[in-house]
């Protein structure tokens, strides 16, 4: 089989998606989930009035705070890697016989016999040996590098994405159908969430899609009933 063969049979794999794609799920279903919550409370509170301003300033301030703390966190693995990095530069300055046989180890553990478990470190040592120590004994690939600003902009696009879809709802209903049309679109909306990130990810379809209304359903319903509490 050539390189270019298993380039494509790699390129199917989905570890390589993990960052935008956690970054992706969690803001839609936090942008569906927040945002009807919020409408939800306010419509059962009475406040039916102030629904279409919370709504836009729940999508603003929520991809915003999404994208924020979505690249620190991811920064902070950035760095985590970026140090990591540095570190093993110095121990490849400081003692490469050490690090020699530090790979040759892994690949034991591995299972190859130790002749050719030598042979195999000699080689990638030759080759790239920075390389090899960052994946081989960090787990460090370059297909699940950190991606700050790549997580950030996900999150924030789809928050305010499944942030739209329950205020749609608010905006179309009457005084008496709001809070249930919230609900209708919220539960839509996570839906087609759980059924994409089962996809995306290869997961079980019905698995993933209850977690997701699951999770969200309690969620809605404890803004709810806090809104009914105040509206008493």
């Amino acid at each position: 089989m050539s390189i270019e063969a298993v380039y494509q049979r790699n390129v199917h794999h989905r570890g390589g998606k993990s960052g935008w794609l956690r970054a992706a799920v969690l803001g839609a279903n936090d942008g569906l989930v927040s945002n009807a919550s919020l409408l939800i409370g306010i419509a059962a509170a009475g406040r039916t009035s102030f629904l279409a301003v919370a709504g836009l300033a729940g999508i603003a301030a929520g991809s915003m705070s999404m994208a924020v703390g979505e690249y620190i966190s991811v920064q902070s693995q950035a760095d985590i890697e970026a140090s990591d990095r540095q570190m093993e530069i110095e121990h490849l300055a400081e003692d490469p016989a050490g690090e020699l046989e530090e790979l040759t180890l892994i690949y034991q553990e591995r299972g190859l016999p130790r002749e050719l478990a030598e042979k195999v470190a000699q080689t990638f040592t030759e080759q790239d040996v920075l390389a090899a120590h960052l994946r081989d004994e960090l787990g460090h690939f370059e297909a699940n590098k950190a991606q700050p600003a790549k997580a950030a902009l996900a999150s924030a696009v789809s928050f305010a994405v499944g942030a739209t879809i329950p205020l749609i709802g608010a905006l179309i209903g009457t005084t008496t159908t709001k809070v249930t049309l919230i609900v209708i679109f919220a539960l839509v909306g996570l839906f087609a969430t759980g059924a994409i990130s089962s996809r995306l990810a290869g997961s079980p379809l019905v698995r993933t899609v209850l977690r997701v209304l699951i999770g969200g359903s309690i969620g809605m319903a404890i803004t709810a009933g806090i809104g009914s509490i105040i509206r008493g």
